[in-house]
């Protein structure tokens, strides 16, 4: 599959709230340019303080994250069954440190839009919760958002059908989201990504994408996973509102396996290092806490308000 970006002058100077932009240079043509193969309430996390952000002007229009499944670092990185996920990463920024923060993937996907695993251990799927999310402080900060998830039946399903699982879908677990019929209807089926990412007008900030069960690598192979990164990836980078818009794609995996907690984490788009890999300790909380500074919004819990963003990625 051919696929890569050729990013021109770029400079950001991240602080630990907010990131102030220097410039940027659309990467649309670079796409072309480089060959690679219980009902019952768990508890709340203590409360954290949430300062006012500093108001700086927010540097992406759009954060993509893509989800995977159960693979260690170890499994994927190396390994010739995924050519295109390890020449995407040879390309571009790889965590080599990063981590998961919990077993099995409920408390993980949780903590990448709540801050907390609130007490979760379980892949419960009436394990409801009363808390703010990413897409409070989103909204809150006239932001847009929405999940994708593949074989998604409707929007704003619940429950599990075929090779789609609530456990991979963060949103369905917060009663602000779940009982707001105009919120809840933000959580669509994966096939409305590519109508939405046509426009920069249509797409929103911040999009979450779970695969099904079989492309996310939970039931079927990593070469299966590779063959759908190698195309859908390249078809989102070259999408109007990706391409022509300053943009973040991040992919990563929910829980190591065998023992492994680390797991393959990449960076690419604007603004992100090519060709640069980083050891420093991060997990879930460090991602959300990025996402946050990238746009200037405040922590939503203990995790994420102790993490520190992953700014050793991004070029200054």
């Amino acid at each position: 599959m051919v696929v890569g970006v050729s990013l021109l002058v770029v400079g950001l100077v991240i602080g630990s709230l907010g990131v102030v932009q220097a410039g940027w240079v659309s990467p649309k043509a670079a796409v072309k340019a480089t060959s690679s193969p219980p009902r019952n309430q768990p508890p709340t996390p203590d409360a954290v303080p949430s300062p006012t952000p500093t108001p700086t002007p927010a540097v992406y229009d759009h954060v993509v994250v893509i989800v995977l499944e159960n693979h260690s670092f170890e499994s994927v990185i190396g390994s010739p069954q995924a050519p295109y996920l390890n020449s995407f990463a040879n390309s571009w920024s790889l965590a080599t440190g990063y981590s998961g923060v919990s077993h099995p993937s409920v408390p993980n996907y949780l903590a990448m839009i709540g801050g907390s695993t609130f007490g979760i251990t379980s892949d419960c799927t009436n394990c409801f919760l009363n808390a703010p999310s990413l897409p409070d402080r989103l909204e809150a900060a006239g932001k847009t958002w929405k999940g994708y998830m593949e074989g998604m039946p409707a929007p704003c399903f619940t429950g599990s059908s075929g090779l789609y699982a609530q456990k991979h879908n963060p949103f369905a677990y917060f009663d602000p989201i779940r009982n707001d019929p105009a919120r809840c209807s933000r959580v669509v089926p994966y096939s409305l990504l590519a109508g939405d990412f046509a426009s920069p007008a249509t797409a929103p900030n911040f999009a979450f994408i779970s695969p099904n069960m079989c492309n996310d690598g939970h039931d079927c192979s990593l070469a299966t996973t590779d063959a759908w990164l190698s195309r859908e990836v390249p078809a989102l980078l070259s999408s109007p509102a990706f391409a022509d818009s300053r943009s973040l794609l991040v992919i990563t995996y929910d829980e190591g396996e065998g023992g492994s907690d680390r797991v393959a984490t990449i960076l690419a788009g604007s603004g992100v290092r090519q060709g640069f890999q980083s050891a420093t300790a991060y997990n879930h909380y460090s991602l959300l806490r990025t996402i946050e500074s990238l746009w200037g919004l405040a922590p939503l819990a203990v995790g994420d308000g102790a993490a520190s963003p992953m700014t050793d990625f991004f070029t200054s």
